[in-house]
């Protein structure tokens, strides 16, 4: 499907304006952007309670106001705008900017940035796209993330994984995966030589694509994938847990980890801000476990810790 999209430039104080004309036009679901919201945002007297903010969106404080909406590109589309465009004339606009685009062109254009990463000594997460000659000692997990989260890149993934291969043993050879998105924490702990891995995730899509990852790297018979709300109505136990979540999440499922722990067993946490490790890791000690390690990578860090 190919859709027209258009940027309304003008003053903050016409927005609203632009904004609700347009919805008498039928045409809603409008993006609005204007420097204001995001020095809100980033203002420290009236924080929003967010485990992260990327640095990028400081950079949005000096954008222009302007308002955003697409309309398919078929005779029914073009009509609304044209009707939407013979009244933003008369309003007080600064330029108007239209263009084509392609939901194909969404859907795929990341791909180009998906490169198969070497992400730990042992570990490589290459995409399905891509070629790769793998060496005698990588262990190569192929993914294709679809349109769930978790290309295996990220910092908070890596960190998981390298405490993975830590704890994974012959005498630690199940592993819970508690929010697994594309599977990527599932397939690795298969490959790092876990006989019996559940991967569970509230997403019905990630649900899907991470069977289907499961089934590309033929790992079907070690690992089962299901839809689930963190560990409820569970009855797994294994000998890890793994979460990369984010803090609140993981202080939430600590006070449930451990009846899904074997004895000696180790709740691998990650997603956590650097400033939330205190947090998490005074909830982890309040439910019975101490900690074994933790590893920090840039604003991250992940916790291993057992009963």
């Amino acid at each position: 499907m190919d859709y027209t999209r258009v940027k309304i430039y003008t003053e903050s104080n016409n927005l609203e304006l632009v904004a609700l004309m347009l919805e008498e036009k039928g045409i809603s679901g409008v993006q609005i952007e204007e420097a204001q919201t995001f020095l809100e945002f980033l203002d420290k007297k009236n924080p929003f309670d967010w485990d992260y903010i990327d640095p990028a969106v400081e950079q949005l404080s000096d954008i222009s106001p302007s308002l955003t909406f697409y309309l398919e590109d078929t005779p029914e589309g073009i009509e609304m705008l044209d009707d939407a465009l013979e009244e933003i004339r008369i309003m007080d606009v600064e330029r108007i900017e239209i263009a084509g685009v392609s939901d194909e062109d969404w859907k795929y254009k990341w791909k180009e940035y998906f490169k198969p990463t070497k992400i730990t000594d042992t570990i490589v997460v290459k995409p399905s796209w891509e070629p790769y000659e793998k060496e005698a000692d990588e262990l190569v997990i192929e993914i294709d993330p679809g349109m769930a989260f978790g290309t295996g890149t990220h910092p908070t993934t890596t960190l998981c994984i390298r405490l993975l291969e830590k704890y994974i043993s012959e005498k630690r050879s199940s592993v819970l995966d508690v929010g697994c998105g594309s599977g990527i924490l599932t397939l690795a702990a298969a490959k790092l030589g876990a006989q019996q891995v559940l991967g569970v995730d509230i997403d019905p899509v990630a649900v899907l694509v991470a069977n289907n990852n499961v089934e590309a790297n033929h790992l079907a018979q070690d690992i089962r994938i299901i839809e689930g709300d963190l560990t409820e109505g569970i009855d797994f136990c294994g000998d890890i847990i793994v979460a990369n979540l984010m803090a609140d999440l993981v202080i939430r499922l600590s006070k449930d980890a451990a009846r899904h722990l074997k004895e000696n067993g180790v709740f691998i946490s990650s997603g956590i801000i650097r400033e939330k490790r205190d947090e998490v890791e005074s909830a982890l000690v309040a439910c019975g476990f101490h900690i074994l390690d933790v590893l920090e990578e840039g604003e991250w860090c992940a916790i291993a810790a057992s009963l």
